[in-house]
């Protein structure tokens, strides 16, 4: 293949954009006929007041979208488009990303338009709980339930052991440090 026909093919490119604008740059591209894809990941947070669980949608990469288009036509635009600041780039000019890596996070999505996300809980491992009402009480993983996002804890407290079934989202893993950086 001729590098004229690589280069005037449509490409992946990750489009790193001003804050908080993702979906701006995602809608302005798409007016230029570029195809554009914003994953993103299921979070779950307690209301300071109520104390209650609610979900919601965010960016699995903050700042950065994917759009696929020619570079050699349509690169320009793209970097003066509302919303984006530059099309991320290595040496003198943008680097694509293979189809391969955005049909692998594609084909991560669940029908709630999220990737799934892999919480590895192992039974006997030492967790915290991140928010609610149990928030900051350690416990042990009994078993991890199928079919579905939930643990079983063992509570560990000094006069009394109970059980808790609980959102994986809301459990942090002890044994694995970096996990108090995501908090």
């Amino acid at each position: 293949m001729s590098s004229t026909t690589e280069i005037n093919r449509p490409r992946w490119y990750a489009i790193y954009t001003k804050a908080k604008e993702e979906e701006r740059a995602g809608s302005n591209l798409e007016a230029w006929g570029v195809k554009t894809f914003l994953p993103r990941i299921k979070d779950l947070h307690f209301s300071k007041y109520s104390r209650k669980p609610a979900s919601f949608l965010k960016h699995l990469f903050p700042r950065y979208i994917f759009a696929q288009f020619d570079a050699g036509t349509l690169l320009h635009k793209v970097n003066f488009t509302r919303g984006v600041c530059k099309v991320v780039n290595f040496g003198n000019g943008p680097s694509p990303i293979e189809d391969v890596l955005i049909e692998a996070i594609k084909s991560q999505i669940s029908e709630e338009g999220a990737v799934k996300q892999v919480a590895d809980f192992n039974c006997g491992d030492s967790v915290m709980i991140k928010g609610g009402l149990f928030e900051k009480l350690q416990g042990t993983v009994e078993c991890e339930l199928e079919d579905c996002d939930r643990l079983v804890i063992l509570l560990s407290s000094v006069s009394y052991q109970g059980r808790l079934m609980i959102e994986k989202a809301m459990v942090r893993n002890l044994a694995r440090s970096n996990d108090w950086a995501h908090a």
